[in-house]
């Protein structure tokens, strides 16, 4: 059989209501990322022609998520059956293989949905292939009954099943790869004759054999297929994600100390050899070199870091920080939109913000650029090879030119030259005997 392409139908017109949020379910975060965008990723990734997604209380708020998608209402909401309805004129025509996916499912790795599509460009023709699992609690999942030829005979509900049914381990995901030029046929075959009053999309598997096509199962794990219906499920699918992504780093040549204290976003990119230790935070938008050592408790996001850089303990990396080969960001160092260049050492209790560090210049502990005043930022720019002394004041904006020194306990407020020293402390002056004739006196 030819492959004719693939499109998707996303279900997520849900109200998600045991989420008790402001915030629509499906863009509810894993991996800091809104979970109906694993989905939509995957199928770009898949080269999907087309993706519809079915919409209802809370629409506007995934319309402005999510891009690259056809948005179609259901209201009122009539079932699984009528929200895949509603794609109808959106996917008229289309020929090919129309994977129905839920916006609450986002873990469906593409090696999953890339079978169903393989499955179903068999030589034997299916035109519906249903995705099922095995849990370890079967709970009140659908059955799915095969016959011996391993094709699928029909759904059984829970509350429908017999005992010998219900005895079944292999459930329904709900997730199908279904024929585009039969989906619509099968759906308007159904109709609403049972309790709720509702089209059923597991309806169609019964109306596909009746019409003599051949139905069939894939298998995925437990993990692949769970849905995020609450906050604890979402905790559940956090720390899925978060395995997966620990496994993969290390598989790509990372070393993970204590893999289970470090989190991944989604896009996180380590280069090999890069050697993490217990505790460490990636935001959104990091991109890591190779050699580079994160140590322990620090906190990253939106950042780069070059070759052969070190990190912490207890450093935060802010959005725009831009670490070159061979930099280092010590204990208790806040950069923020800045660039160190290549060998500069910012090593002990600084903050370095709107600000570019020269290559192999050094900054003293305690060293804070004064970057904002209350409405606006300003740049502070520190030379190549400069030495700024411990415990300075750089108040922006600012240059200190290359080769320049910074006494320690420094102000400085004006451009420094380059090879110059800087020095703004007070005249030391003593007072002899002060100190004894003050606390005498507060002792009577």
């Amino acid at each position: 059989m030819a492959n004719l392409g693939v499109a998707a139908i996303i279900l997520a017109a849900g109200k998600g209501t045991r989420m008790k949020s402001e915030l629509h379910k499906v863009l509810h975060p894993i991996g800091n990322k809104p979970m109906v965008l694993h989905l939509t990723d995957q199928l770009e990734q898949l080269g999907a022609e087309k993706q519809v997604m079915v919409v209802g209380a809370g629409r506007e708020q995934v319309e402005r998520a999510v891009s690259g998608a056809e948005f179609v209402v259901q209201e009122p909401q009539l079932g699984t059956g009528h929200a895949v309805m509603m794609a109808k004129d959106a996917l008229k025509g289309f020929s090919g293989t129309i994977l129905i996916l839920y916006g609450d499912v986002p873990l469906v790795p593409q090696s999953v949905l890339t079978a169903m599509i393989e499955a179903r460009s068999a030589d034997d023709a299916p035109s519906l292939v249903v995705l099922g699992f095995k849990p370890l609690d079967t709970g009140a999942y659908g059955r799915l009954v095969t016959a011996e030829d391993g094709s699928l005979e029909r759904i059984v509900e829970f509350k429908d099943a017999s005992e010998i049914e219900r005895a079944i381990n292999f459930c329904n995901s709900g997730i199908m790869a279904v024929d585009g030029s039969k989906l619509f046929d099968y759906l308007d075959a159904t109709d609403n004759d049972n309790a709720a009053s509702e089209y059923y999309l597991t309806d169609i598997v019964a109306i596909a054999r009746a019409a003599g096509d051949r139905v069939v199962t894939v298998e995925a794990s437990e993990a692949d297929v769970m849905g995020v219906n609450s906050r604890a499920e979402l905790a559940v699918a956090e720390n899925i994600f978060q395995n997966r992504a620990r496994a993969a780093a290390m598989a790509a040549g990372a070393t993970l100390i204590d893999p289970l204290t470090v989190y991944f976003s989604t896009d996180t990119v380590l280069g090999h050899d890069v050697v993490v230790e217990p505790n460490v935070y990636f935001g959104p938008g990091v991109k890591v070199g190779n050699a580079v050592r994160i140590n322990a408790f620090s906190h990253i996001q939106e950042a780069k870091i070059a070759d052969d850089c070190q990190i912490g303990p207890f450093a935060r990396l802010r959005p725009g920080a831009d670490l070159h080969e061979g930099a280092k960001v010590g204990n208790f160092c806040e950069v923020k939109k800045a660039t160190i260049e290549a060998g500069a050492k910012v090593n002990h209790l600084s903050y370095i913000g709107d600000a570019t560090v020269g290559a192999k210049a050094n900054i003293g502990a305690g060293t804070i650029t004064c970057n904002y005043d209350g409405f606006n930022k300003y740049q502070t720019t520190i030379g190549a090879g400069a030495f700024i002394g411990s415990n300075t004041a750089l108040v922006a904006p600012v240059t200190v030119g290359a080769g320049a020194i910074v006494g320690a306990g420094s102000v400085v407020t004006k451009d420094v030259d380059a090879d110059a020293l800087a020095l703004t402390r007070s005249k030391h002056k003593e007072l002899s005997g002060w100190a004894k004739r003050f606390r005498d006196t507060n002792k009577k």
